[in-house]
C-alpha cells in the first residue's frame, strides 16, 4: 500500500500583469506626490525669505555707497533712461541702470557710486565704485558679490595695497568731455606707472585683473554721461 506524503504541495502565487501595473502606478503616484511637495516647499521658502533677502541686499548696498564715497551724509538714487538721461528713482526696479549720488551735510554733491560687474576666476564679480567728478577719479571700490577662491581670489576684498588703487584712480575725460582720456587697465603687481592703472595681486592675478577690466569698461561708458549731466544730480 502506497502511503501519500502528508505534506501538501504548495503553489506559488505569481503576480499577474495587472497587479504589477497597479503597483507601478502606486509607486509613480507616490514619487510624483513627493516631488510636488518638495517643489511647493522650495517655492514657499523662497517666497517667505525673498523680501528679507532683498531688504538685506538693499541695506548692504546703502552701506557700501557710504564706503566708496568718503565724506557723504546723504544719498539719492538716479536711473539712466533708455535715451541716456538720468532721472530720480525709487530704486525698486533692479533691471534699470541705477547710480547713487552722495551729498554732504550742506546738500552739495560729493560723488556718484556706480554698480558694475564682470567675469572673475570662479564666477561673476559685482562691485560698487565711487566716482568724484570734481577730481575725475575713482575714490573707492567695494566688492558686493564674489565667489572667488578663499585665501587667493578674495584678496580683492582685503588686500590693502590693492584697495589703495582706488583712492585716486584716474578716469579723466578728454578735452571734448566725450570719452575717458586713458581707459582704466590692470597691470602686473609692482609695474604701475600711471594713475589710470590698477596694480594687480600676485596669487590672485585673474581676480585682480577682472576688477581693473570691470571698472575700465564701466567707466568708459557711464562716466562721460554722468559728467555731462552733473546739474541733474540734486538732493531736492
Amino acid at each position: 500500500m502506497v502511503q501519500k506524503d502528508s505534506k501538501m504541495d504548495t503553489k506559488k502565487t505569481i503576480p499577474t500583469h495587472q497587479e504589477n501595473s497597479q503597483g507601478s502606478k502606486k509607486m509613480l503616484t507616490a514619487m510624483v506626490g513627493i516631488g510636488v511637495f518638495c517643489a511647493l516647499l522650495i517655492v514657499l521658502t523662497y517666497e517667505g525669505t525673498k523680501e528679507r533677502i532683498e531688504r538685506l541686499k538693499a541695506e548692504a548696498l546703502e552701506q557700501a555707497v557710504f564706503r566708496v564715497l568718503p565724506g557723504i551724509s546723504q544719498t539719492k538714487i538716479f536711473e539712466l533712461t533708455d535715451d541716456g538721461n538720468f532721472i530720480p528713482s525709487d530704486g525698486k526696479d533692479r533691471s534699470k541702470k541705477l547710480v547713487y549720488a552722495g551729498f554732504g551735510d550742506d546738500g552739495t554733491l560729493k560723488g556718484i557710486a556706480i554698480e558694475a560687474s564682470g567675469q572673475g576666476y570662479a564666477d561673476v564679480i559685482r562691485i560698487l565704485y565711487g566716482y568724484n567728478p570734481f577730481t575725475q577719479t575713482v575714490v573707492g571700490m567695494y566688492v558686493l558679490e564674489s565667489k572667488e577662491t578663499p585665501g587667493l581670489g578674495d584678496k580683492i576684498e582685503k588686500d590693502e595695497n590693492f584697495l589703495s588703487n582706488f583712492k585716486a584712480l584716474s578716469v579723466a575725460l578728454s578735452e571734448d568731455l566725450t570719452r575717458i582720456e586713458n581707459r582704466v587697465v590692470p597691470v602686473k603687481q609692482g609695474s604701475k606707472t600711471n594713475p589710470w592703472e590698477v596694480d594687480g595681486i600676485t596669487g590672485a592675478t585673474i581676480s585682480s585683473r577682472a576688477i581693473g577690466h570691470i571698472i575700465g569698461e564701466s567707466s568708459a561708458t557711464i562716466i562721460p554721461l554722468i559728467y555731462n549731466q552733473l546739474e541733474k544730480f540734486k538732493l531736492d
